[in-house]
Protein backbone atom coordinates (compact mmCIF):
# COMPACT_ATOMS: atom_id res chain seq x y z
CA UNK A 1 0.00 0.00 0.00
CA UNK A 2 1.76 3.39 -0.78
CA UNK A 3 2.05 6.11 1.52
CA UNK A 4 -1.07 8.34 1.41
CA UNK A 5 -1.40 11.99 2.89
CA UNK A 6 -4.86 14.33 2.04
CA UNK A 7 -4.10 17.66 2.30
CA UNK A 8 -7.47 19.34 2.62
CA UNK A 9 -9.10 22.83 3.96
CA UNK A 10 -11.73 22.91 6.04
CA UNK A 11 -14.21 25.45 3.99
CA UNK A 12 -13.36 23.66 0.72
CA UNK A 13 -16.36 22.17 -1.16
CA UNK A 14 -14.13 20.06 -3.15
CA UNK A 15 -12.14 18.80 -0.46
CA UNK A 16 -15.35 18.14 1.33
CA UNK A 17 -16.37 15.95 -1.52
CA UNK A 18 -13.44 14.16 -1.21
CA UNK A 19 -13.60 13.26 2.67
CA UNK A 20 -17.28 12.72 2.03
CA UNK A 21 -16.37 9.53 -0.24
CA UNK A 22 -14.00 8.46 1.71
CA UNK A 23 -16.60 8.58 5.06
CA UNK A 24 -18.96 6.20 2.72
CA UNK A 25 -15.96 4.18 1.96
CA UNK A 26 -14.52 3.67 5.47
CA UNK A 27 -11.24 4.76 4.00
CA UNK A 28 -9.19 6.74 6.54
CA UNK A 29 -5.78 8.42 5.47
CA UNK A 30 -3.85 11.26 7.11
CA UNK A 31 -5.44 14.32 7.26
CA UNK A 32 -3.46 17.82 6.78
CA UNK A 33 -5.81 20.91 6.89
CA UNK A 34 -3.28 23.63 5.26
CA UNK A 35 -5.74 26.53 7.07
CA UNK A 36 -4.91 25.08 10.45
CA UNK A 37 -1.37 24.15 10.35
CA UNK A 38 1.62 26.66 8.73
CA UNK A 39 4.00 23.74 8.81
CA UNK A 40 1.31 21.94 6.75
CA UNK A 41 0.54 24.81 4.05
CA UNK A 42 4.37 25.15 3.82
CA UNK A 43 5.09 21.89 2.74
CA UNK A 44 2.33 21.93 0.19
CA UNK A 45 3.42 24.90 -1.17
CA UNK A 46 7.12 23.46 -1.36
CA UNK A 47 6.75 19.82 -2.23
CA UNK A 48 3.44 20.24 -4.56
CA UNK A 49 3.91 23.96 -6.16
CA UNK A 50 1.20 25.64 -5.42
CA UNK A 51 -1.69 25.50 -2.23
CA UNK A 52 -4.45 23.94 -4.31
CA UNK A 53 -6.91 21.63 -2.37
CA UNK A 54 -7.78 18.69 -2.12
CA UNK A 55 -4.54 17.44 -3.16
CA UNK A 56 -3.33 13.85 -2.09
CA UNK A 57 0.57 12.65 -2.28
CA UNK A 58 0.83 9.08 -2.90
CA UNK A 59 4.49 8.29 -1.77
CA UNK A 60 5.14 11.57 -2.06
CA UNK A 61 3.90 12.70 -5.61
CA UNK A 62 0.75 15.18 -5.49
CA UNK A 63 -2.12 14.52 -7.04
CA UNK A 64 -4.68 17.10 -7.45
CA UNK A 65 -8.23 17.60 -8.63
CA UNK A 66 -11.38 16.01 -6.54
CA UNK A 67 -12.45 13.75 -9.44
CA UNK A 68 -9.27 12.44 -9.96
CA UNK A 69 -8.23 11.65 -6.08
CA UNK A 70 -11.81 10.13 -5.84
CA UNK A 71 -11.13 7.77 -8.99
CA UNK A 72 -7.87 6.92 -7.73
CA UNK A 73 -8.78 5.90 -4.23
CA UNK A 74 -11.91 4.21 -5.75
CA UNK A 75 -9.34 2.23 -7.63
CA UNK A 76 -7.43 1.84 -4.86
CA UNK A 77 -9.73 0.79 -2.38
CA UNK A 78 -12.48 -0.49 -4.12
Amino acid sequence: MPALELYVRRWCPFCAKVRRFMEERGIEIALHDIGESKDDRAFLLERGGKEQVPCLFIDGTPLYESDDIIAYLDKTFG
